[in-house]
């Protein structure tokens, strides 16, 4: 069977179980689902206003990391590279509007543990294609806004957590390849993952106490583990080394991303509070040092301050506060970004890593950026449920648990996905291929 026949049998199949979970709940199932909604006087128009925004700042997000990315790379894969961000945002937006948005925030399906009941993932047919998905509040994830726009603004993390993937295998993986595994990795690790921390029975979340206020374990670790497992699939590249091709691309992108950040850190208080303002600061405060730190570290290591390591380390800032922007003071805002910055910048130039060349440093910025984020957050937090510093031992122990749970699950569950990947259409190009470039054997472009 030749690969465009296969695509049209996949397809297929996807769009007659997509009609029958049309037709799926039974009125009594209809009616529960229906119960857990408020009324369009619940709604708070300033909420409405700053999620609107934050959803566009989140959405920007992509394009920018599509630059941050393109700018990297040799000269002969930019286009291939940027495309492969950007393609998500057309793929996973279809993905989540389907069944997506049901596997992260449906009805939940889990177990009975003790006198509570938590979640791995929920049921496929709660909202298909949006159903129920409208102007009304839902009572429980959010209660002060349209279910349509939270759903709308969750949709902006699921499209850039694939996209951050990219940077590990550029310029050696087949588009049409890398398109088949971004739809399995949003259906079968991203939304499940989201649904057990952000969920409101999730067992991440509620069971082992999980504080991810923005992403740091959903996004950041998700797509380190899952770009290592994809280095370690596809192997190194022919030729290794390469001189960045546009590094005002880079810097163009980090802006993007930076300003981007705001809506993904502030946006995920749900609400036009002071909570949002502290993620505001604090995800401001975090990138600025990290960066300098970055910059101050390579010196001090004799390599050059470049605008390379200086947009590195202002992201390597943004990944670390993502989980606990919501949750920290100003002041541990800058620990954290200072301290990750080290701990990143020794994984970036580790032989380990120069190995496996993860072509763009993705896992020793996202995934390591992820998990320092997430065990600081575990230390410094404040509020209910604190952290270590706070007394809250059990919320540390949940937390490096967990940590261990969700590195297994991406790493293997995406190795997994990436053998099955390989197995229908071949994930790496030719040699041949590789040496003309991605841009021209891939989409027949070039710059």
């Amino acid at each position: 069977m030749k690969i465009e026949k296969r695509w049209i049998v996949s397809f297929t199949i996807i769009c007659i179980v997509a009609t029958v979970a049309l037709f799926w709940p039974t009125p009594s199932e209809k009616a529960a689902v229906l119960s857990e909604f408020g009324t369009k006087s619940d709604i708070n128009f300033a909420d409405v206003a700053w999620l609107l925004t934050a959803s566009c700042l989140v959405l920007l997000m992509t394009p920018g990391l599509s630059f941050f990315y393109g700018g990297m790379v040799g000269k002969k894969n930019v286009i291939s590279t940027m495309l492969q961000s950007f393609i998500c945002l057309g793929v996973v937006t279809l993905l989540w509007v389907v069944v997506g948005f049901s596997l992260a925030f449906g009805d939940p399906i889990g177990v009975h543990i003790g006198g509570g009941f938590y979640s791995f993932v929920g049921n496929p047919f709660t909202f298909p294609f949006m159903d129920y998905v409208g102007v009304l509040p839902h009572k429980k994830m959010a209660s002060t806004i349209p279910f349509v726009l939270f759903a709308l603004f969750q949709m902006k993390f699921a499209i850039i957590t694939p996209a951050i993937i990219t940077g590990s295998f550029a310029e050696r993986v087949r588009f049409i390849s890398y398109l088949l595994f971004i739809c399995l990795f949003t259906l079968f690790i991203y939304a499940p993952l989201c649904h057990s921390v952000w969920h409101p029975n999730g067992i991440l979340g509620s069971y082992f106490g999980i504080k991810d206020f923005a992403g740091g374990t959903v996004v950041h670790m998700s797509a380190g583990f899952a770009a290592l497992a994809g280095v370690l699939v596809l192997g190194k590249r022919k030729n290794s080394t390469h001189i960045p091709t546009n590094i005002p691309f880079v810097l163009l992108g980090t802006g993007m991303l930076w300003f981007g950040w705001f809506g993904f850190n502030a946006g995920s208080a749900l609400a036009a509070n002071d909570v949002a303002a502290m993620a505001f600061a604090t995800t401001i405060t975090a990138s600025a040092a990290a960066m300098l730190t970055w910059i101050f570290f390579d010196r001090l290591n004799g390599r050059k301050v470049s605008a390379l390591g200086a947009c590195i380390g202002a992201v390597v800032g943004l990944v670390a506060i993502t989980p606990a922007a919501g949750y920290v003071s100003i002041p541990v805002s800058l620990f954290i970004g200072f301290i990750t910055a080290i701990v990143s910048n020794l994984a970036v130039n580790a032989t380990f890593m120069k190995k496996i060349d993860d072509t763009l440093d993705v896992f020793a910025c996202h995934g390591v950026g992820g998990i320092m984020g997430m065990i600081l957050t575990a230390i410094f937090a404040e509020g209910e449920n604190s952290s270590l510093l706070h007394g809250g031992w059990g919320v540390f122990g949940g937390h490096i648990v967990a940590l261990l749970l969700v590195s297994a699950f991406t790493f293997f569950g995406a190795l997994l996905l990436y053998k099955v990947t390989d197995f229908i259409i071949p994930l790496r190009v030719s040699e041949a291929s590789e040496d003309l470039g991605l841009d021209l054997s891939q989409h027949n472009e070039k710059l």
